[in-house]
């Protein structure tokens, strides 16, 4: 069955799918082709900060079907060897908020006064 996957790291995102039975190296490879980071500079984690193994596959680590889907993907979060040969902490982004709305565009609350009719 088909995952989908938002690969992050700091402000990258990556949206991309794969199978539940991709394995962590296959995915790093996908990952090389759109970085250029060879899968060995790679560290993959899964949302609950978990290192992902080269040879588990995408399912051993709670990322199936089910919990990965198109409108809600999964997360992986990613980190980049560095040139001291360490990995990088894992720093990631987050996502900015829209502005508020001006008060123009807001929902009027009605003037609180209860105008109904009585019949007497």
């Amino acid at each position: 069955m088909d995952v989908f996957l938002m690969i992050r790291r700091k402000k990258l995102t990556i949206f991309t799918d794969a199978k539940e039975t991709t394995t962590v190296l296959q995915l790093k490879k996908m990952i090389q082709g759109i970085t250029k980071f060879a899968p060995e500079n790679q560290q993959l984690s899964n949302k609950d900060s978990v290192e992902m193994e080269d040879s588990h596959q995408l399912m051993e680590y709670g990322i199936t079907a089910n919990a990965a889907k198109a409108q809600s993907p999964g997360q992986v979060n990613l980190a980049v060897r560095d040139e001291n040969g360490q990995f990088e902490s894992l720093d990631i982004t987050p996502y900015s908020s829209p502005p508020d709305l001006p008060d123009v565009m807001k929902v009027q609350e009605p003037n609180g006064s209860d105008e109904r009719l009585t019949s007497r």
